[in-house]
């Protein structure tokens, strides 16, 4: 007959199974949510359930790690190392995505023109589809914008209006977003960016008006889904202006 198996062979292979299957539920959401194999709800329950069955496999391979300093017990010690690392890389992008979130404003609308932003055209009927609407959020969200993001501010450049839609639309496509409208009379550029994990929807407007003898560059950027963008609309509008600038 077999030998039945220790009890420390067990606990090892609970919680290498368990931080196994909380890194790869992990790593599943972003695909599973960007492919539509579930909703967008579903996807982020997951991501919370596998932080906390990360967090748990790491805390048991810690307490299997203490074992290792009684030498009879010595055998397979890359286990509970392998199963610490699994769990914290399990539960890590949760728990980072969570402080970067409560450091910076809970918006999700972003613009360098907070007294008139620069408002959609041919995105309308996308926006007003979407969870998060078109109008912007108005004097709340302007005061949270400026205490987070001080620096996103408009854009002069020496260029005339003309040649700067034209030089904002080879920036849009380096920076990969999808060209929705490109109206170089009324100086406007609508886009749609798509983000790399989650695949979440994000829409840009670029207003370009005369200044002097070049232009003045507004942008805003605005998620379609979410009450907080973690950030990435501010960077967004960063980038483009960088490429500009």
């Amino acid at each position: 007959m077999p030998q039945p198996r220790s009890p420390l062979f067990v606990a090892r292979a609970v919680v290498m199974a368990l931080a196994l299957l909380a890194l790869l539920a992990t790593l599943s959401t972003g695909p599973g949510i960007r492919f539509g194999v579930y909703s967008v709800g579903v996807g982020f329950a997951i991501l919370k359930y596998a932080t906390f069955a990360g967090l748990a496999a790491a805390l048991g391979a810690v307490i299997l790690a203490m074992t290792l300093v009684v030498p009879r017990l010595r055998t397979q010690p890359w286990v509970p190392v392998l199963a610490l690392c699994f769990g914290l890389a399990a539960a890590a992008p949760a728990l980072m995505l969570r402080s970067k979130a409560e450091s910076l404003p809970y918006i999700h609308d972003v613009s360098t023109d907070l007294a008139d932003p620069p408002g959609f055209v041919a995105l309308a009927q996308a926006r007003k589809a979407s969870p998060n609407g078109l109008a912007h959020g108005g004097a709340k969200v302007a005061e949270e914008q400026r205490r987070g993001y001080p620096d996103i501010k408009p854009l002069l450049v020496k260029s005339a209006p003309g040649e700067t839609v034209q030089r904002a639309i080879d920036a849009a496509r380096s920076l990969g977003w999808e060209i929705a409208a490109a109206d170089a009379a009324a100086g406007r550029i609508e886009a749609t960016d798509t983000t790399l994990f989650f695949g979440f929807k994000d829409d840009v407007v670029v207003r370009i008006r005369p200044e002097g003898t070049g232009s003045r560059v507004d942008v805003r950027s605005v998620s379609r889904l979410g009450e907080s963008d973690i950030g990435a609309n501010a960077e967004r509008i960063r980038k483009f202006l960088a490429k500009l600038a």
